[in-house]
């Protein structure tokens, strides 16, 4: 345990001078001061300044203030990440909706020309058949 001496050197003119009330505990709390220890406002003895703790309790409420905003902001964050997602996925949903449509016009397109193909063949071999035909009644009569 650390026992504190304190000791002050008064005047002889001072003891004699008209004194103030208090003057003495304004005096202790100097020499306290010096030595790095304060009163706080129930007069418990501190080894913090009383300004340097209320600026600490200051600090401490901002950083919590500021800790509960950063914790807000990760909420609204979060949440706007996963609105972002879901259009993402939501996007390439239809990105691939618009691929298969494409595929299948091209497909049908194809189709279609196939067939077209066909039928001219087809076409092509009705004509000859209707020549050939044609010949053959003229032949006939």
């Amino acid at each position: 345990m650390t026992h504190l001496l304190l000791t002050a050197t008064v005047t002889p003119s001072e003891q004699n001078s008209s004194r103030e009330p208090g003057w003495e505990t304004a005096m202790a709390k100097d020499i306290l001061g010096e030595a790095g220890l304060h009163f706080d406002e129930l007069n418990k003895l501190r080894v913090l300044d009383p300004e340097v703790t209320q600026q600490t309790k200051e600090l401490k409420e901002e950083c919590k203030d500021f800790v509960d905003k950063i914790g807000q902001f990760q909420k609204i964050v979060g949440g706007l990440i996963e609105l972002v997602d879901q259009l993402a996925k939501e996007a390439e949903n239809e990105k691939m909706k618009a691929i298969g449509a494409r595929n299948l016009l091209k497909s049908i397109a194809k189709q279609r020309e196939a067939q077209q193909q066909q039928l001219q063949a087809l076409i092509a071999e009705k004509k000859m058949q209707l020549e050939r035909n044609s010949i053959s009644l003229v032949i006939l009569t």
